[in-house]
């Protein structure tokens, strides 16, 4: 997604950008992006997550989300389709817990809600 959005994710120094609420630059804005499986291996429909304390940061600095359903296709994925969204057009969020480890609350978006 980063080539297609036309995003950096190596800083001036050359150095991968390793921030804990955006994957890459573009032009100076901030963009995270989220990926899914188009359904697991059980039959469930997958979803995005996103975490409370990232996406405020994100909206307030005019950031991006880059979104993309892929399925596992022989021994590779293959992506199905992609989207690019302004943080703050996300839809209606539910918070709550499930995201101890990033030490925030997160929401599950569904496919059908981005595409």
């Amino acid at each position: 997604m980063a080539d297609e959005y036309r995003v950096d994710l190596v800083g001036d120094d050359g150095k991968r950008l390793d921030t804990s609420w955006y994957d890459g630059l573009r032009d100076g804005e901030p963009w995270e992006f989220k990926a899914t499986k188009y359904r697991h291996s059980d039959g469930q429909p997958g979803n995005f997550k996103v975490y409370k304390k990232y996406h405020h940061k994100l909206m307030q600095q005019g950031g991006m989300y880059g979104f993309a359903v892929y399925r596992v296709r022989g021994t590779g994925t293959q992506i199905l389709k992609t989207k690019a969204m302004p943080a703050s057009r996300l839809p209606a969020l539910r918070w709550h817990g499930g995201g101890s480890h990033r030490n925030s609350k997160q929401a599950k978006i569904a496919i059908s809600d981005v595409f």
